[in-house]
């Protein structure tokens, strides 16, 4: 297998970051004012990246692929049933991402909001096609773009001299915003093992991988928070529009939804072949991409925010349990058919989750979450260990 550079993963990551779902989250966050809401996006995807470090090292010192990864810490059939819930939630993100990019190039050339569905939808099984380790120049020319598109963004909203300023409230609290800034980096958790697994040098790739995400996702939700404040609109279509970027705004629209969105439908690919071996990454990513086009093009999809928590409540625990078993415990669990007491710590962990999002926790629910799985899983495998080897002496 042609391995990746650090270089490529940092391209990589910095693609998943540029995205206009993340600008758009990113308005959800100006009732809390410029320095409250900048503070609860760094201290998010503090949380959040750091948990995607440690996921994309399993995958980048073991080879596995990220859903791979979890026969490590649930056994062979217990991985599946994770393996079909990222699926899932793949097919749901390629979908919104194509709807977020559709609807806002829309609104820059109004041709149908379906049209850009489907060339959005084309462009990414031309990525599909071309395939991750090929991209190479390409990518390099499309990330420099982009790079160069969103400083043009950042200066027409923070120093256009708009001379509006949205009034702080109080219908966004704190915790609740740094639970915004989490999900995103951990929608990520189930996918970045496929990437870092192929990489050269996998901490270098992984650490890599995680600052530039980390930094670009930041700089997107300023964008989108920057916006819904100094602009008092977080239709992000008509910001580009009034600052006079048409064409400029519609290649920033298009080409950030392609690049993200290709690493969705990409890894749903891998994702199925943990299920059945028979299946083709690469055709399942095809599948993917057209489904997630007729999904945008038939539900609307304006408001995710119980998708992300869905998410999170879904695959923090999990990831939570596998960091437990692969940097403390030290265990491989990957012989069994299914581990019942992995199982069983990720309902509880599942449950906490769903638990805390009604408590208004100042770190956000997630960290809370996966601290309590992680001295979970450790106590249950000490006492597992206990029971099985007095069993055995006996």
């Amino acid at each position: 297998m042609k391995k990746t550079s650090v270089f490529q993963n940092s391209l990589i990551w910095f693609g998943a970051g540029v995205s206009i779902a993340e600008i758009l989250t990113g308005t959800y966050f100006a009732p809390l004012g410029m320095a409250k809401g900048f503070a609860a996006i760094l201290l998010g995807h503090l949380i959040g990246c750091t948990m995607m470090f440690f996921a994309g090292l399993i995958g980048g010192r073991t080879g596995l692929s990220a859903m791979e990864t979890s026969k490590l810490s649930f056994g062979k059939k217990g991985s599946l049933w994770f393996a079909a819930l990222n699926v899932l939630q793949l097919v749901g993100w390629t979908a919104i991402m194509i709807y977020d990019g559709a609807l806002a190039a829309n609104g820059i050339a109004g041709v149908g909001a379906w049209l850009w569905c489907l060339v959005i939808g084309a462009l990414i099984l031309v990525w599909i096609l071309i395939g991750l380790t090929d991209l190479g120049r390409i990518n390099q020319v499309v990330m420099v773009l982009l790079f160069v598109l969103t400083l043009v963004m950042c200066k027409v909203i923070f120093f256009g001299g708009n001379g509006i300023m949205t009034a702080q409230d109080d219908s966004l609290s704190f915790g609740a915003a740094v639970e915004l800034a989490v999900a995103m980096p951990l929608s990520w958790l189930p996918l970045i093992s496929d990437y870092t697994r192929e990489a050269e040098k996998p901490f270098a790739a992984t650490l890599a991988s995680t600052v530039t995400y980390g930094v670009v996702s930041c700089w997107m939700y300023l964008i989108g928070m920057g916006a819904a404040i100094y602009t008092g609109q977080s239709d992000i279509a008509q910001i580009l529009l009034q600052a006079g970027l048409g064409v400029v705004g519609l290649l920033i629209v298009v080409f950030s939804t392609v690049t993200t969105t290709f690493l969705d439908a990409w890894s749903a690919g891998i994702s199925a072949e943990t299920i059945a071996p028979k299946f083709k990454g690469k055709q399942i990513a095809l599948i993917v991409t057209v489904i997630g086009t007729v999904g945008a093009i038939v539900f609307p999809m304006d408001d995710i925010t119980d998708f992300l928590y869905l998410i999170g409540s879904v695959f923090a625990p999990m990831i939570a349990i596998q960091i437990a078993d692969f940097f403390i415990l030290k265990k491989d669990r990957a012989s069994k058919a299914v581990d019942i007491c992995n199982i069983i710590v990720w309902l509880a962990g599942f449950a906490a989750y769903r638990f805390l999002m009604n408590v208004d926790i100042i770190v956000g629910n997630t960290l809370p979450d996966m601290v309590f799985t992680i001295i979970l899983c450790v106590i249950v495998t000490k006492i597992a260990d206990k029971i099985t080897s007095k069993s055995q002496k006996a």
